[in-house]
């Protein structure tokens, strides 16, 4: 495969930490709240995110469910701390035919550099149509590097907190 776009590695900057990167402006990811370890977000489902049949593909509902995640974590930890994904779960329950979806997740435990998530997302009727558990872990080289965050004024957050529910 051939392309004429820059495939990396990237650096660019962001308007906070608590923020949607790229991937998540493509799928049209809005972050309605992340705070104490909570996160909200809503995404349309978009001709663009259709798989064959016509249902929003399972990729755009785990990468809703996983930034959910993500935002809930960084809800705690200090700015520009470095954590990955490192296993998940989902569980498809009902197609997704249309609307724009709601996603709501919280972390469920905290051992060390390690964190675990879930998340819900639910259609336009309040039907919960995916969950999601995930484990993630806080890398060695806890610094992100080659990302900028414009606005680092969010208060910081206790990186030993252990109010995680």
């Amino acid at each position: 495969m051939k392309t004429d776009k820059d495939t990396g590695p990237h650096s660019f900057s962001m308007p906070a930490w608590i923020s949607c990167a790229p991937f998540e402006q493509l799928l049209s990811m809005e972050i309605v709240k992340a705070e104490r370890g909570e996160a909200v977000l809503e995404m349309p489902f978009y001709r663009e995110l259709a798989q064959g049949a016509g249902l929003m593909h399972g990729g755009a509902l785990v990468s809703l469910a996983d930034t959910a995640v993500v935002m809930a974590i960084k809800s705690v930890l200090r700015p520009g701390t470095h954590f990955a994904t490192i296993a998940m779960e989902i569980r498809f329950l009902y197609p997704v035919k249309k609307g724009i979806l709601l996603a709501k997740a919280i972390l469920v435990e905290r051992k060390g550099a390690i964190i675990k998530g879930s998340c819900d997302i639910h259609d336009e009727a309040g039907r919960t149509v995916m969950t999601f558990t995930s484990v993630f872990k806080i890398a060695s080289d806890a610094t992100i590097k080659d990302i900028r965050f414009e606005n680092t004024s969010t208060r910081r957050r206790d990186e030993d907190s252990q109010d995680l529910r």
